[in-house]
């Protein structure tokens, strides 16, 4: 089931916030806070990307692989995904907690 680009959305609404922007990508989102990849938009469902944030903060989610053969990410359940506040704290200090991305290579 792919997911609806009612909930991409939706959950870009409830992150307005933040700088935050989504990409499709292997026919899914996938969702940058600060240029850095902090989770997925899978199947109509957020999974935020395993981090050394607080764990404390993520205690309203539930471990759940994004899509079949992947690691386990924090999936955030529907009235989670309702508050903005907690939901745009969550992002936020996943991406603090996540390193910079690589510069990439130019083309030759």
């Amino acid at each position: 089931m792919a997911t609806r680009a009612e909930t991409v959305e939706f959950i870009e609404d409830q992150l307005s916030g933040l700088l935050v922007r989504t990409a499709k990508m292997f026919g899914e989102y996938g969702i940058y806070c600060d240029e850095k990849v902090v989770g997925l938009i899978c199947d109509d469902a957020l999974f935020i990307k395993p981090s050394d944030a607080a764990a404390e903060l993520f205690a309203r989610t539930e471990p759940a692989p994004p899509y079949p053969g992947a690691k386990f990410y924090h999936r955030v359940p529907g009235e989670a995904l309702e508050d903005r506040e907690w939901l745009m704290e969550a992002v936020q200090a996943t991406a603090d907690a996540l390193p910079a991305p690589k510069p990439k290579k130019p083309r030759r």
